[in-house]
């Protein structure tokens, strides 16, 4: 696997979510992020959401203990406050967040499946990737 120097990264809660409870390249994605291939960034509001949507989850399949995962995420990641978006960009306006969290960050890059997010790849900068691309680009 190739070691991807100062890659900042915005992963979508879809997409998080994805990589704890399933395989594929959201799964991918995590495992790397795990091993130091590049940086995680978050804000509060995207840890409340991975949380809130991870004990949904969690409902759904209770063998899996989502605390080990979100523990990490908390120790690992960094977290950055989030300025607030002088108008929205998304039209779903909850997904703004994740552009907010990019541009506090500096993070060039945010992995996501949501149309929402993927029709504003390019804003200021941040390319919105899905995460089949972003393991084809980044880690393949």
């Amino acid at each position: 696997m190739n070691i991807v120097l100062d890659l900042k990264v915005v992963m979508d809660t879809n997409v998080f979510v994805s990589g704890v409870f399933f395989s594929g390249p959201a799964y991918q994605i995590l495992k790397a992020w795990q091993s130091d291939q590049f940086e995680l960034v978050v804000s509060q509001e995207i840890l409340n959401e991975y949380q809130r949507v991870g004990e949904i989850l969690a409902e759904e399949h209770p063998r899996i203990d989502l605390n080990p995962i979100l523990n990490f995420v908390i120790e690992h990641a960094k977290v950055y406050q989030a300025a607030k978006l002088k108008e929205p960009v998304c039209e779903d306006p909850d997904d703004d967040k994740f552009i907010a969290c990019a541009l506090a960050s500096g993070c060039r890059v945010i992995i996501s499946g949501d149309k929402h997010l993927l029709k504003v790849s390019g804003y200021q900068g941040v390319d919105v990737l899905k995460p089949h691309v972003f393991v084809d680009r980044y880690l393949g």
